[in-house]
């Protein structure tokens, strides 16, 4: 595929009268995978405007004979939104909920909606859309109507068939029309000459093979199309995987939200013990029946901590049954009822609450949790869908678990239990080939069909299971669905290889086709085994960073949040990363343009190492690429200034007055951004008058509180943003301390952990650097003295960087392992907190509204503050998402609109929506100068804000009421 091909294609689209078309290599790029094993790169990516663009592209498809692949979230794990020719991205403008009908109970859709927008749109009327994957909050209803999406609690409404009342559909044939059910005269299905024919031709056939249980997803159901079955052409069409019709839009049936759900917990020895229990529970209708493994649990705990798993009673797997109110409060008893017919004495019954969301929040990450194993080798999908009828669940397993056996593989099973839906990544060697991917496949396939199972359960068959549709179908079978599409599609332009005449289940695999990328004095990648290659395919395409997060509490994709553009995701971004490995269609290495596109928005916010459930962490990623894109080359000038901002400062301070008032005149102050690479609209942070250093110095030792508190040691650090532009941080902590008991000791020189170097990618003068804290911090950790560091950035530098910057050093690890967070310090148990007889602030008559910094949420965690400060009375609404200006990010000329657009996201309106009195607090330096430069609003330090709380406390120098 070449260049001058895809500009061809991108001009006579133009001429055809479509307006955005993009044929970039970058662009091509981010969209030639999906969440799948499967690499096609398209020609061109086209972002229709509206229905009628997509008519438009399914003629030109038709008449030009190119392949169309309509895609949406692009959360395909089957590889079923990718393809050659052309992709059009539904989701960009056609994502809009045209109507809802509260009286009908329906609504009307555009084919890019989220279903998490619809489920937005219908709850003021106490309605939702039934099936909800776990992919909801990014899933489009397009995706969900190609694939037949089913969820967790298609277990009580069905699959997206069960619930789809017409579809505006145009077909490869140059047809547009409304696809419904009909009989007689009104058959929506004479649409389509000859499709009466072919179905009574075959009635024998699809009423022996389609249509055995639920989740027989695999194929075309054309059990819909059966007279019995109301000849209904709309459901037909659900699940063909945009290879029959292209939808420009649909009417869906809503359904009650339901009441007050009680999710009752129940443990087995095994997962295969779980399944044999679920028939026993289904005569009692529950909402839903999850399976979750313990060894998912485990991923949860490795990569979030044991503070995001909630207790679970004793087992080895788990059942998650949800059951909701039929009559009001009814929920509690049916679950006590259920839980006695479960077969085991290991229960949990949970109301709506916290516990409950964590364990559904864990269930919705899966497909990125289970993307590792135990032993931290990559997982891939391919039979992560399959179905088998439920009485037959625990058999199944057990012959699969042997069947991995066999092969030496390892996965996290989990699923829809109750609909007899199984998910699970397998440990294949794909980075070699093929080969046991396909072998593994033609077995297990074989084995689904033993059981009366379906290849896929609710994603489609793709390109991973369409060749293998043979072991579970007759060859008439096969035949028909090959006619059934030959009635929309003759061209085979529309997704073809998909469901009929597919390639083989090991053609265009992506990771086969890159070698390692060995670490070479930059980032360590540890959790990679060295290998940046291995670290860039952790993406696998889940696609949590296109969804607003932060109802949970995430921050993750603040720059995809803004532009809604696949280039500023983390996956996008993941996706060009893996491209320029490969070397095929993108070139030129670390220094290719559309590298630097692609990184160019994205504000190292770390987010995504945690939020991501793959855990891609691509502010290292970017990290690595600056470095060897700029090793022994000329920088920007913003790595000179924003870069080295630790070694400016230090001198600016010792100017303090000269500097600050030579920055009062505001054509100075310009100047000297433009200067330095920096949005002229940007103000620059003022410089302290008396550093902190200066003031302990001349302060002199200092005491712990008197009483029976005992003194121990703490080593604060106060780094060079808390030193150089907010002093009274270090001063408000000291007063904290040591009325907490502590005797507090301080560095003899300032030590700097090299945080602008990192994320300017000087990984060379970042580890110098680190080497150097290392060094003047280890004495005092081998003595037991906590080091408390006080900016939220650089503490995270400690507690993560460090180690992949000196990978190896115990005395890194040991200092790694003693820094602590002001609330961590102060809650901490004894020897290193300040025991039961400190008597902390009150806190109780203030209203606080917070901004966690990133990097704090995604290393440390924002808990312990939370925690802190509503155990001291504070009311307090925690904001989620980045503030925007991210460090470096918000400065640099070309970022601002960005930045600006970031903070609208979570920190603007969260301001504005402060009530009077209201203390703004926000640990990080660029938070609190988001916040000043753009709201207005003055913030205060956690530690000025507790100094300020205690008995002798004095209002701090920064920060007022809201």
């Amino acid at each position: 595929m070449t260049t001058a091909i895809a500009r061809d294609l991108a001009a006579r689209l133009r001429e055809s009268g479509l307006a955005e078309v993009d044929d970039s290599r970058r662009r091509r790029a981010e969209y030639s995978s999906d969440a799948s094993n499967y690499r096609v790169v398209p020609e061109v990516v086209v972002f229709p405007r509206d229905v009628d663009e997509i008519a438009a592209l399914v003629e030109f498809a038709r008449t030009d004979a190119v392949p169309l692949t309509a895609r949406g979230g692009g959360t395909s794990v089957a590889g079923n939104a990718i393809g050659p020719g052309i992709v059009m991205d539904l989701s960009r403008h056609l994502n809009r909920v045209i109507a809802i009908d509260p009286e009908a109970r329906t609504a009307v859709v555009e084919p890019g909606a989220t279903l998490g927008s619809l489920q937005r749109a219908a709850a003021p009327h106490g309605l939702r859309f039934g099936p909800d994957p776990s992919t909801w909050a990014r899933a489009t209803l397009g995706g969900m109507i190609g694939n037949n999406a089913c969820g967790p609690r298609a277990l009580a409404f069905g699959r997206t068939a069960d619930n789809v009342v017409s579809l505006d559909v145009a077909d490869g044939r140059g047809r547009r029309f409304t696809a419904a059910r009909g009989s007689g005269a009104a058959s929506r299905i004479e649409h389509v000459v000859g499709l009466d024919a072919l179905v009574n031709a075959n009635l024998d056939v699809i009423r022996t093979e389609l249509g055995s249980f639920g989740r027989q997803i695999s194929g075309y159901s054309l059990e819909h199309l059966l007279p019995e079955n109301g000849r209904d052409l709309a459901k037909a069409l659900v699940g063909t995987e945009g290879t029959c019709v292209a939808v420009l839009g649909a009417t869906v049936r809503l359904v009650d939200v339901p009441r007050d759900p009680v999710l009752v917990v129940l443990g087995y020895p095994d997962m295969p013990s779980a399944a044999d229990a679920v028939p026993a529970l289904l005569p009692h209708r529950p909402m839903a029946i999850e399976g979750l493994d313990s060894r998912l649990i485990d991923a949860v705990v490795r990569h979030s901590g044991p503070a995001a798993a909630p207790d679970l009673p004793a087992g080895g797997g788990w059942l998650l049954v949800e059951v909701a109110d039929r009559e009001p409060g009814d929920a509690l008893d049916r679950a006590e009822l259920l839980a006695r017919d479960a077969g085991t004495s290991a229960v949990r019954i949970l109301p709506p609450g916290p516990e409950a969301r964590a364990l559904w929040r864990i269930r919705e990450d899966g497909a990125g949790l289970a993307g590792r194993t135990p032993a931290n080798h990559q997982a891939w999908p391919g039979i992560e869908d399959a179905a088998v009828p439920p009485e037959r669940l625990g058999t199944y397993l057990r012959d699969f678990e042997a069947l991995l056996g066999r092969y030496g593989l390892q996965g996290l099973p989990y699923g829809h239990f109750g609909d007899g839906c199984v998910h699970v990544r397998l440990d294949i060697p794909l980075d070699t080939n093929g080969d046991v991917l396909r072998s593994l496949m033609e077995d297990a396939a074989i084995l689904i069909a033993s059981h009366g199972g379906s290849l896929s359960g609710e994603h489609g068959d793709g390109r991973a299971r369409s060749d293998l549709l043979r072991h579970m179908y007759s060859p008439r079978m096969l035949d028909l669905f090959a006619g059934f599409k030959q009635l929309f599609d003759p061209g085979d332009v529309l997704n073809p290889g998909v469901v009929v005449h597919p390639a083989s289940v090991d053609t265009d695999l992506r990771r086969p086709h890159v070698l390692p990328v060995v670490a070479v004095n930059g980032m360590a990648f540890t959790h990679d085994d060295g290998d940046f290659t291995a670290a860039v395919h952790r993406c696998v395409g889940v696609g949590k960073c296109r969804a607003d997060n932060s109802a949970s509490g995430g921050f993750m994709c603040p720059s995809f949040l803004a532009t809604n553009d696949e280039k500023d995701s983390t996956r996008g971004r993941a996706r060009v990363l893996q491209e320029m490995i490969n070397g095929t269609l993108i070139e030129g290495g670390w220094a290719a343009p559309e590298v630097q596109e692609s990184l160019d928005l994205c504000l190292s916010c770390k987010a995504c190492a945690s939020d991501c459930p793959a855990g891609v962490d691509l502010a290292s990623y970017k990290s690595e690429v600056l470095h060897r894109r700029y090793r022994g080359r000329l920088r920007p000038v913003t790595h000179y200034t924003l870069g080295w901002m630790p070694r400016w400062a230090r001198l600016a301070t010792r100017m303090s007055a000269v500097a600050n008032a030579a920055l009062s005149v505001r054509a100075l102050e310009k100047l000297a951004l433009v200067a330095g690479g920096m949005d002229a609209r940007r103000a620059i942070p003022r410089f302290a008058r008396h550093p902190f250093r200066t003031w302990w110095k001349r302060r002199g030792p200092g005491s712990s509180a008197p009483g029976e508190l005992s003194r121990k040691r703490v080593l604060l650090w106060v780094d060079t943003f808390s030193d150089n532009f907010s002093p009274s941080i270090g001063r408000a902590a000291v007063s904290v301390l040591e009325s907490a008991g502590y005797e507090v000791v301080v560095p003899s020189q300032s030590v700097c952990c090299g945080l602008t170097w990192i994320t300017t990618g000087q990984l060379a003068g970042a580890r110098t650097k680190l080497a150097h804290l290392v060094e003047a911090f280890h004495p005092f950790v081998a003595e037991g003295i906590p080091i408390l560091g006080l900016e939220p950035s650089c503490t995270a530098v400690l507690r993560s960087d460090l180690l992949e910057l000196l990978p190896g050093d115990a005395r890194a690890k040991d200092v790694a392992a003693a820094t602590y967070t002001l609330a961590e310090l102060l809650a901490a148990p004894e020897p290193v907190g300040p025991g039961a007889a400190w008597v902390a602030p009150s806190l109780g008559d203030t209203t606080v509204v917070v901004q966690p910094h990133c990097h704090q949420h995604a290393v440390m965690g924002f808990g312990p503050d939370e925690r802190l400060l509503r155990s001291l009375g504070a009311t307090t609404t925690v904001l989620s998402g980045c503030c925007g200006l991210a460090g470096n990010f918000g400065m640099e000329r070309g970022h601002y609109e960005v930045s600006v657009a970031v903070a609208e996201n979570s920190l603007l309106p969260g301001l504005r929506a402060a009530p009077e009195g209201s203390v703004f607090l926000a640990d990080g330096l660029s938070c609190r100068t988001q916040a000043d430069q753009l709201g207005g609003a003055k913030g205060l330090h956690l530690a000025e804000l507790l100094a300020a709380a205690l008995p002798a406390g004095a209002e701090p120098e920064a920060g007022q009421p809201l």
